[in-house]
């Protein structure tokens, strides 16, 4: 799927989920395409980049992406997340608090992949 991908920055592997203006069908198969990359690598070794904003979302996603993240947690590295405003806050939150998982907020997509390549283990 070409909206959950690896991508290269800098000579590094990103984990790519672009969630911009997805619709439920859309977001479900992003969140299986991530669930089934992100645990074929080693532990603690993916750099995760989610791009959010205009997204459909039900409570049923909220749930998935809370599954995910704490599903993921032994793979990745660091995560990043750009377009978090509004509800979406509200959104990463719940999943951050209940994946007891770290999600670095940024504005752009250069100033997040940047820092994820640049990020000291």
């Amino acid at each position: 799927m070409e909206r959950a991908k690896f991508v290269e920055h800098k000579g590094q592997q990103i984990f790519l989920m672009d969630c911009t203006d997805t619709t439920l069908d859309e977001m479900t198969q992003i969140i299986e395409e991530c669930a089934r990359a992100v645990r074929s690598q080693p532990e603690k070794s993916v750099l995760t980049l989610i791009v959010a904003g205009g997204s459909a979302f039900s409570a049923d996603t909220i749930s998935r992406l809370k599954e995910l993240a704490r599903d993921n947690a032994p793979y990745v590295r660091a995560s990043a997340i750009i377009g978090v405003t509004g509800l979406y806050k509200v959104v990463f939150n719940a999943v951050s608090m209940f994946s007891k998982r770290r999600f670095y907020l940024f504005d752009s997509t250069e100033e997040a992949m940047d820092f994820l390549v640049e990020l000291e283990d």
